[in-house]
């Protein structure tokens, strides 16, 4: 029963394949071409090391669990089991301009004296705009937030990113993004400064010097249309940073990923970044975590209308109550965390249903983007479901403290 609750015995190498297999796939993005090509490689060799170590890992829990998994992933994306696998030598490829190799390499060279052939798996940060507008910070924070005119998302010494935001009805205080400005500054030997801008209306496959990537031919940025005018997303290789640009309806959402270390790298006259600190308590709309719903609906034709191409067209707004926004929502939004509340809310100040969708895929894009799968869900604050969800790690960890005490106390 004890080694039930044990990571591994000495002798079986189980954690150090899945360490392995961690540190292969960490950097990978589901959104971006080669994911799955690079995936099924890396899970062919998480099952080789697993082959390898089975005899010593003979009646260990973590193995047999980890040989299922490896099984299911394996089914659910379709790889073969024969074909190539990654290395998980650090020193067979050596990328200056990938993040994620030259992190590697700098790990290992400074550990050479240990011999030591561990992988490093660099922290990664998300950091989400969109709506009304609703922020979610790097550090998972959700706010809601006034936040007009032209504002700092991100400003380090290797990126900026900047948005604008205009009011979206008359009477109220919500904004929207119609504007995102995109700075990827020069990295030496890997690309020279581009950047990238996008409006209401016009969202380009392009930087606005007209270059689709740069540091060619090893492609350190570069743009992936995902649908015309409607997804675009950036990649840089070189930082290590993904962008992906949305337009719903009239207004724009944004969703990054960039590596924790990155992300700090700031002086003092870039300390007002909205993904690092959050919106100002003057701009906030919600409270403390608690978004309060409009009193009523806007009335039809309060929506301020914005400049639009002649060969646009946008629905017209409609006057949902409160169960009607919620069904509206429930259409797209399963879960009833922030996201299906925000959408609601927006709903509710703006009769705009183009807010369903773009909650539905700022949620869709951050689970693409998220390096930590167990801080998806965020739930208002003061919620059932918030409540049942906070009280229910505690109650696990209990559980398993008593079954390994219990397991001693048989033995």
């Amino acid at each position: 029963f004890l080694s039930d609750c044990q990571v591994a015995t000495p002798q079986c190498r189980i954690q150090k394949c899945t360490t392995d297999f961690v540190s292969l796939t960490s950097h990978l993005t589901p959104s971006v071409d080669g994911f799955d090509t690079e995936f099924c490689k890396a899970l062919r060799a998480y099952s080789a090391c697993t082959q390898r170590t089975a005899k010593s890992c003979r009646g260990n829990l973590v193995f047999h669990s980890a040989v299922l998994g490896i099984s299911d992933l394996m089914s659910q994306r379709n790889c073969s089991r024969d074909g190539p696998t990654s290395s998980t030598d650090p020193e067979v490829h050596h990328e200056p301009c990938n993040y994620h190799s030259r992190t590697q390499h700098a790990h290992t060279h400074s550990h050479a004296h240990t011999h030591s052939h561990a992988h490093v798996r660099p922290a990664y940060l998300f950091c989400g705009l969109f709506g009304d507008p609703h922020l979610r910070t790097f550090k998972d924070s959700f706010q809601t937030c006034k936040v007009e005119g032209a504002w700092p998302l991100i400003d380090n010494d290797y990126l900026s990113v900047q948005v604008t935001n205009v009011p979206v009805v008359i009477g109220s205080s919500a904004t929207a993004t119609n504007k995102i400005t995109i700075i990827f500054k020069p990295y030496e030997g890997c690309t020279d400064q581009r950047v990238y801008q996008a409006v209401t209306d016009d969202l380009p496959a392009a930087f606005v010097d007209g270059t689709v990537s740069s540091g060619d031919p090893i492609r350190a940025l570069w743009i992936s249309e995902r649908s015309p005018g409607r997804h675009v997303e950036l990649h840089a290789g070189y930082i290590g940073v993904t962008v992906i640009v949305r337009q719903l309806g009239r207004y724009l959402t944004l969703a990054v990923r960039i590596p924790e270390e990155l992300a700090q790298a700031y002086d003092a006259t870039q300390d007002l970044q909205l993904c690092l600190n959050g919106c100002p308590s003057g701009e906030r709309i919600d409270r403390g975590g608690h978004l309060p719903l409009p009193l009523s609906p806007p009335a039809l034709g309060l929506q301020l209308q914005q400049p639009r191409r002649p060969s646009q067209s946008y629905a017209a707004p409609q006057g949902f109550g409160v169960e009607g926004a919620r069904e509206r929502c429930r259409e797209q939004l399963e879960v009833q965390d922030i996201y299906f509340h925000s959408c609601v809310f927006d709903l509710l100040t703006t009769g705009d249903a183009n807010f369903t969708a773009a909650a539905y895929s700022a949620q869709k894009d951050m689970e693409s983007l998220h390096p930590h799968r167990d801080k998806w869900r965020i739930y208002p604050r003061g919620s059932a479901t918030a409540a049942s969800h906070s009280d229910s790690h505690p109650i696990k960890r209990l559980a398993l403290l008593l079954l390994c005490a219990l397991s001693s106390a048989l033995i």
